[in-house]
């Protein structure tokens, strides 16, 4: 068994609590930036950073980081949207962590997670989240459109993350207006960042698509490589969770864009 599935089937036996509860969190309304927007307008590449306790693939990386202390931290160092695991298993995530990051930013939230049902996007929404996470890898073509525009009627941003060629086509059967490529096999949890370069030519032939290059991104000539390609942003999250200066270790990432080439 993969260990996407075994988080998967772990979900599951999750979404009955979820549905018996409303969710209720004690979160400060707030009209936060459009991701999709911030990203399409920036001349450097823009970071994704994020909260996150462990990870299957190495284990613990930062148990007793305090989600506000981190997030304060990001935003500070000029980070355009805070990821927010809230799986809690596998990456010691909470929905609490995600209602007390938005009470203290301003920026926009990503809800990191494992999206099997409905409800689970009315949780990110009610804690705060302005974005939300879909893994084509984890969902049905179905529920990949239905979540897709449930999530768009909440007026949340919409993540759509891919590995390879064939959760690309799926991705853009829904025509998706945020696309991640993940590094970072879900199945194997192996790690290349040549996946943001194999399938970066595509991506950059949709007009108005902002691209993120997800997973595996340490120093400046990693994002160099991936903006190379036409990544707009990255996704960060083990390094700037170790880093022991996370505002130099982000700045660090915001370099310039290059101009890209099309190919038609």
């Amino acid at each position: 068994m993969t260990i996407l599935q075994k988080i998967i089937d772990y979900k599951k036996t999750l979404i009955p609590s979820l549905l018996a509860n409303k969710p209720q969190f004690d979160v400060e309304k707030k009209v936060r930036p459009s991701l999709y927007d911030e990203l399409r307008k920036s001349d450097t590449l823009q970071v994704i950073s994020e909260m996150k306790r462990a990870s299957p693939s190495k284990g613990l990386i930062n148990e007793g980081a305090d989600p506000t202390i981190q997030a304060k931290k990001y935003e500070s160092a000029g980070a355009v949207c805070i990821s927010v695991l809230t799986e809690d298993k596998f990456f010691k995530g909470s929905y609490q962590d995600l209602a007390d990051i938005a009470n203290t930013v301003n920026i926009p939230l990503l809800n990191k997670d494992f999206i099997i049902h409905e409800v689970q996007i009315d949780y990110a929404k009610a804690a705060g989240a302005s974005v939300i996470l879909l893994i084509v890898a984890a969902l049905s073509d179905e529920k990949l459109k239905a979540f897709y525009d449930y999530a768009t009627d909440l007026g949340l941003d919409v993540l759509v993350e891919v590995h390879n060629e064939e959760e690309l086509d799926r991705a853009l059967a829904i025509n998706p207006k945020i696309l991640g490529v993940n590094n970072r096999d879900l199945k194997s949890f192996n790690l290349d960042l040549a996946q943001t370069e194999i399938l970066a030519e595509r991506i950059n032939a949709i007009p108005d698509i902002a691209f993120i290059s997800e997973s595996g991104i340490w120093t400046s000539e990693d994002a160099e490589r991936v903006a190379r390609v036409g990544a707009r942003g990255v996704l960060v999250g083990e390094s700037l969770m170790r880093s022991g200066n996370v505002e130099d270790a982000l700045e660090s990432l915001q370099i310039p864009l290059p101009k890209v080439k099309v190919v038609k």
